[in-house]
């Protein structure tokens, strides 16, 4: 029977079934073809990158990596394609696909440039490394001649388009513009990747050779401590001495002097107890002449640590920005020797911010503690503390709190503070009235304080 054209109705079936039996063919000979045509085209993307010579060339190879990452991203791999025994190694799963194709786009973006950017970005960095430098005074010498070095090198280079500018350093602070204006030379330039390979690439040397001689200048930190104090002169003030260890005989040299810098740069750089020690010693010894910011600051610092020889020496300092720090320690009753270093202390800045808190530790139960809270009240000499003072002279049942409350009055020395101490008549403990003595002497004499 005929179906109406000369095709029989078996052709026409076996037309239709062929395409449908290659697309539904083996699925594993389909992944292979395909994972192969990824391989096939890394490679010849790898070729092409070892033969460019041109930025244009090295664009072409970019573009060969995006198409070939585009379609790695859109692959369906079966387990073990590519492999019949399912190796992790298979040189064509994604994994590997995937590791090539980054190590290919790195091998790319070391063959690009260099660019003019690149220059002017090692100068930038530069520019951060001796600002960031710490350098001894031989250091400092040797960025400037760094920086001096690299603008001759730019001047040597044979470039048409670049124009470098004389500079004129003498220091390390002269350095920033001088290379500001080596990289604004390079920016103008405006250097072509391609056309300017050459001098491009003598730029980056140069750059180099910077980079070099400012990791070489000598910074504080590569120095040994005993060649942190030479270059500093911490040992210049030594003559003909037997002491030992010499750091011991130049401190206190030092001290003499009033050299505070020095004794601080001994404290930091000596890690020795003995030293420690020697140099917290100096400064308490020195008192105001060693009060600078820069010594304050690290007593606070060991200070708030409770350190007791360093609140110490912010009282001998007479440290005011010491106050605050101190009078938080005024209610340590669990530790009276810190509490009585921090009365005395207190009581040599003379602040009258610590009068009330002070005068508050006048009731406490300790009798080894009240006698250095009235002596502070004493030493700091403000009349406030007059009533809290008379008050514990009268009714405190220990004799030394009563001899530190008279001998303080006698401190603030105004007649009303006078004639509170006479007031108390007579007492039976000598050194109590031996201060009523005082006081009544000093009042009948008409003595005020100035």
């Amino acid at each position: 029977m005929s179906n109406g054209d000369d095709t029989p109705p078996d052709a026409d079936a076996n037309d239709e079934a062929a395409p449908a039996a290659d697309d539904t063919g083996d699925d594993t000979g389909a992944e292979l073809a395909t994972t192969e045509s990824l391989r096939d085209r890394l490679d010849a993307a790898g070729e092409a990158l070892e033969a460019a010579e041109t930025e244009a060339d090295l664009d072409d190879v970019e573009a060969l990596l995006d198409a070939v990452e585009a379609d790695l991203a859109e692959a369906d791999f079966a387990d073990g394609a590519g492999d019949e025994d399912g190796d992790e190694d298979d040189p064509n799963s994604r994994e590997a696909l995937e590791a090539d194709l980054s190590d290919l786009r790195e091998a790319l973006a070391e063959a690009r440039g260099p660019y003019g950017e690149d220059v002017v970005s090692a100068i930038e960095t530069a520019k951060t490394t001796i600002t960031a430098g710490d350098w001894t005074e031989q250091g400092e010498g040797e960025v400037v001649d760094a920086v001096l070095a690299f603008a001759e090198t730019m001047g040597d280079i044979e470039a048409d388009a670049l124009d470098v500018p004389a500079v004129d350093v003498d220091r390390v602070n002269d350095t920033k513009s001088a290379l500001d204006a080596l990289a604004a030379a390079v920016s103008a330039a405006g250097f072509d990747a391609d056309a300017d390979a050459e001098t491009l690439a003598a730029l980056i040397e140069a750059t180099d050779g910077l980079e070099s001689d400012l990791e070489a200048a000598q910074e504080w930190e590569d120095l040994t401590v005993r060649e942190t104090l030479q270059a500093a002169g911490y040992y210049d003030v030594l003559g003909h001495t037997k002491d030992y260890p010499p750091e011991w005989a130049a401190l206190k040299e030092h001290e003499q002097r009033g050299n505070t810098e020095m004794v601080l740069l001994a404290l930091d750089s000596l890690g020795s107890a003995f030293m420690e020690e020697h140099c917290l010693e100096s400064l308490s010894r020195m008192g105001p002449v060693a009060a600078t910011d820069e010594a304050i600051e690290e007593m606070l610092a060991r200070a708030k640590k409770r350190k007791r020889l360093p609140i110490e020496i912010l009282g001998k300092m007479g440290a005011t920005e010491a106050v605050e720090q101190l009078v938080a320690f005024v209610d340590a009753d669990k530790d009276p020797v810190l509490q009585k270093v921090t009365f005395r202390a207190l009581g040599e800045i003379g602040d009258e911010r610590a009068v009330q808190p002070l005068a508050d530790k006048l009731l406490m139960d300790n009798d080894t503690v009240r006698p250095h809270a009235a002596r502070a009240l004493g030493l700091i000499g403000d009349t406030r503390a007059i009533k809290p003072l008379a008050d514990t002279l009268k009714a405190d049942e220990n004799e030394n709190v009563r001899a530190q409350a008279a001998w303080a009055l006698r401190q603030i020395g105004t007649k009303r503070a006078l004639e509170a101490v006479v007031d108390h008549g007579s007492d039976g403990t000598f050194i109590v009235q031996t201060e009523i003595d005082k006081a009544r002497t000093a009042l009948d004499a008409g003595i005020q304080p100035a």
